[in-house]
């Protein structure tokens, strides 16, 4: 899943089969479009192929190191690790909601019915977020800089 981390909003899903890795839908729920350039994501998704291509994107490599046998993280990469770990907290949540709708495993027959149901969670869930915003008086939507078109003076 992809996540807006201001908002904690759903904002891409990919599924695939329980034999399946995570990390082969990365490229799925990577927005291009984003305005936000961080990606931060567990040590599941990380390769130097991936960091790679995060670079030649303009994305900020947000993803958590893992060691390999024989060598252990250092410090500096641990303290790094905690650090995205704060960032990805919201993401978590996310998560924890899906968990209480029902989880993120489905019981389908067909691929395109469990990518259909998952669709259908997200959705709720994103709308589930956007009537505790708005009843708390949180305006989701708020542009903190004025748009070009309200920025330009009108014409008398």
């Amino acid at each position: 899943m992809s996540v807006d981390h201001k908002h904690g909003f759903i904002r891409g899903v990919a599924t695939g089969t329980a034999s399946e890795h995570d990390g082969h839908h990365f490229d799925e729920v990577l927005d291009l479009r984003n305005t936000g350039k961080d990606v931060n994501a567990d040590k599941a998704y990380t390769s130097a192929q991936r960091r790679e291509m995060l670079a030649a994107l303009g994305f900020n490599d947000g993803m958590q190191r893992k060691a390999r046998a024989g060598k252990p993280l250092s410090d500096c990469q641990k303290r790094r690790n905690h650090r995205i770990a704060k960032t990805r907290a919201k993401v978590e949540h996310v998560f924890a909601g899906i968990r209480h709708m029902g989880g993120k495993f489905v019981r389908t027959i067909g691929q395109v019915r469990a990518g259909t149901v998952m669709t259908l969670m997200a959705a709720c869930y994103n709308l589930k977020r956007l009537a505790s915003f708005l009843e708390n008086g949180i305006d989701p939507f708020f542009k903190s800089k004025p748009s070009k078109i309200q920025a330009r003076p009108q014409a008398a």
